[in-house]
């Protein structure tokens, strides 16, 4: 007679299909945690938590085919096998470029994912095919029914007892999971930490209890809880330098999105030839900040958006232009148009990509030039679109446009091209690439070169039609292009042994230049900033007091600026200091510092300004404030 889960002479006679499931599902998420995504394993114990992390949802998810009738199971096995496979292999396409876990609000912006074709068929390998053998092998089993595979009706006790093993295993793994990381389940903008400790699959369950509990929080928000915000806002005001305060008053403001730049490619070369020549001569002649940050999160560009022109942090799941575009915001292009200016944005792609349509109306947008607003051929388009050199050409009109309003105008512009997977025509090539293991990286530098030979010829067209000497100029990077998963051909490039943590934080720096009108010396400031200070830091050249407003960042230029900035996943960068992953480390020399306690200030300082910006953001509280008054001295 055939028994189950039960030894015979140390060998098993049979095995249930329920449990042949679970376990080639339980050994192909293991595997993957070790080869297909970078999890920091510290010690034995974190080592034991990821390898039975899987194991109780799992047990819990095939425990519903307990109940099914022996006809009805194995087809439940199979498609909950293949569901939970593919689950698990979006992840993994996801963390190949972005390095990060899927998350239910980012799965609501699908409606995207027909736009980013050449990118996701970038980031897929002939190797994938792996992933679907237990599948298929599972089809075998059901097909051919061999011997030492049986499925037969479970007992009403053995149900029973089923069940209180997945309970136990359950709270086994989080008792050790909390032991080894306390506080787990409150670290929420650490996916990585999550993962590690309570599994992909548990990790989806919880974000989308999480995902739940912030559509509630708005329905639940009272105007008390600004107050707090708004005493920590003002506590940490600085007042503006009275030098650069107004400077640029009335003058149009042309900021530029550079898409994936870094800012490792400004000064340097490739191949002995230089990178960014236009860049690298136009700072010289314009304020460059060369310890400014991005800060974006799963929203990459449109998170850069956000931040540049609210001030505010985006979220650590999904993006806020999807999940809270009817918020109710008090942001740049409002505060402009309430004062005497017509504003635009100039991006050529659809409208409705990053939800932008809906989004810009709330950011107080007058205009969206968008790809109806320009001609658009198979010739003069490469990867995501209208190619930068043709999309600078065209908007030229567009800006003769808002300049034929008699008003000053704000106009921001997006590029496209140096966008992963850098793809680009020989013929706009004027630099060959890099020679790694990494095509991402070695075709980023003619992209990059593209796009910086497509600002100097905007720049010269500018000052052709009389714009450039009337105009601030800002240029920033929207975030990284080359994420860690090309760290060993980027530390080829770098010429150093690896890239360790430290050195993946000081590479989130990005381009960010302000050119004022008629400026021609320029000059290098060090002072540690992120796109979080580029409102009040803009709004104040224009001489517009922000000191009643609500938000983190501050005005680069302020003689009292605090040398910090905090990324979304906590990580934080100031003067002596880099944080990230919960090590200390000496920003001179790079080597961890053993004893926290000289940095515990900043750390509660960055979790406390991410806290605080998520209240304002879930809660939509800005529609409690009436107190937001922009006025020109």
């Amino acid at each position: 007679m055939k028994k189950y889960f039960t030894l015979d002479k140390f060998s098993v006679k049979s095995i249930s299909l329920t449990a042949a499931a679970i376990i080639m599902l339980w050994i192909k998420t293991y595997i993957t945690y070790k080869l297909c995504f970078d999890i920091k394993i510290e010690n034995g114990m974190q080592e034991f938590i990821l390898f039975i992390n899987p194991l109780c949802f799992l047990m819990a998810i095939f425990a519903i085919g307990l109940f099914l009738k022996d006809k009805r199971r194995p087809m439940f096995i199979m498609i909950t096998s293949i569901l939970i496979t593919a689950v698990l292999y979006g992840n993994v396409v996801y963390y190949r470029e972005f390095t990060d876990f899927l998350t239910i609000p980012l799965l609501m912006q699908a409606k995207d994912i027909g736009d980013l074709g050449g990118s996701i068929v970038s980031l897929l390998s002939p190797w994938d095919i792996l992933f679907f053998l237990d599948i298929v092998l599972l089809g075998l089993i059901i097909k051919f029914k061999p011997s030492f595979v049986v499925n037969k009706s479970y007992s009403k006790t053995n149900r029973r007892v089923f069940l209180l093993l997945v309970v136990a295993i359950g709270f086994f793994n989080l008792g050790l999971a909390e032991t080894e990381r306390p506080q787990l389940l409150t670290r929420t903008f650490d996916r990585e930490m999550l993962v590690k400790n309570i599994g992909t699959y548990n990790y989806h369950i919880y974000d989308a209890y999480l995902a739940t509990k912030s559509s509630a929080q708005r329905a639940l928000a009272d105007g008390s809880e600004l107050a707090e915000v708004e005493n920590y806002v003002r506590a940490n005001y600085k007042e503006p330098n009275s030098e650069m305060f107004g400077a640029a008053k009335g003058k149009n403001v042309i900021l530029i999105s550079m898409e994936s730049t870094q800012n490792f490619v400004i000064n340097n070369t490739v191949n002995g030839q230089e990178i960014t020549p236009f860049l690298n001569d136009f700072i010289k002649e314009s304020y460059y900040f060369d310890n400014f940050y991005h800060q974006v999160g799963q929203g990459k560009t449109s998170d850069s958006e956000f931040l540049v022109e609210n001030s505010l942090y985006p979220l650590s799941r999904g993006a806020v232009f999807f999940t809270h575009s009817q918020n109710e915001y008090k942001a740049t292009p409002e505060i402009l148009n309430e004062n005497g200016y017509t504003t635009a944005s100039l991006h050529a792609n659809g409208k409705s990509f990053w939800n932008r349509d809906v989004m810009y109306q709330a950011l107080g947008y007058e205009n969206f030039y968008d790809i109806e607003s320009y001609n658009v051929t198979e010739e003069n388009s490469v990867g995501w679109g209208l190619k930068d050199k043709e999309f600078f050409d065209q908007s030229i009109a567009h800006l003769k446009e808002m300049q034929a309003t008699g008003k000053p105008f704000y106009a921001k512009f997006i590029t496209l091209t140096n966008h992963h997977p850098y793809e680009l025509d020989p013929e706009d090539a004027s630099i060959e690439p890099f020679n790694s293991n990494s095509k991402t990286l070695n075709n980023y530098f003619p992209t990059v070169r593209y796009t910086d030979e497509a600002l100097e010829q905007f720049i010269n067209k500018l000052k052709e039609e009389g714009l450039y000497d009337d105009s601030i100029i800002v240029i920033y990077g929207d975030h990284y292009g080359i994420s860690e998963n090309h760290n060993a051909a980027m530390a080829q490039y770098l010429g150093k042994e690896s890239i360790t943590p430290f050195d993946s934080v000081q590479l989130q720096r990005v381009p960010f230049i302000v050119h004022m009108p008629n400026q021609k010396e320029g000059k290098v400031i060090s002072k540690v900033s992120g796109q979080i200070d580029v409102k009040p830091t803009l709004l104040h050249l224009l001489g517009i007091d922000t000191k009643n407003n609500i938000e983190f960042g501050t005005d680069i230029f302020s003689k009292d600026k605090l040398d910090f900035t905090v990324f979304r996943d906590g990580s934080f960068v100031t003067k002596d200091y880099v944080y990230t992953r919960e090590t200390l480390y000496d920003k001179k020399t790079g080597e961890p510092i053993e004893d926290k306690s000289v940095a515990e200030p900043y750390i509660e300082k960055a979790k406390q300004e991410l806290e605080y910006s998520d209240k304002i953001i879930y809660g939509d509280l800005l529609r409690f404030n009436d107190k937001n008054k922009y006025d020109s001295k």
